[in-house]
């Protein structure tokens, strides 16, 4: 099981988009990478094709998995832990909270 997952709320730990946070589009577990929206933009240039327009577009890059941290309910950074319930499914845990994630 995977501490972040597709559409969680995630806060950026270092680089130049320290602090900001987005909701997870896309993780690449064998590459340790997600890809978040709205952080971690970068230009690229766009050939012209049949379906799209020729020009300079920005999209978001991977970010390494060590470099973010998923957001407890008040806002914050919080590390993720694991818990099993009693009818035996397996559960992630906010550490900062204590609480349940959704999911």
């Amino acid at each position: 099981m995977q501490k972040i997952r597709k559409g969680d709320k995630v806060v950026v730990l270092t680089g130049k988009d320290k602090g900001r946070t987005g909701e997870v589009i896309q993780v690449m577990p064998k590459e340790d990478r997600a890809v978040v929206r709205g952080v971690n933009m970068v230009k690229r240039h766009q050939r012209q094709t049949a379906s799209q327009e020729a020009g300079i577009i920005s999209k978001e890059a991977p970010i390494h998995l060590s470099n973010l941290a998923l957001e407890d309910k008040d806002g914050k950074p919080t590390r993720v832990g694991f818990k099993l319930l009693d009818d035996g499914r397996k559960v992630r845990v906010a550490k900062r909270s204590g609480e349940q994630i959704d999911g």
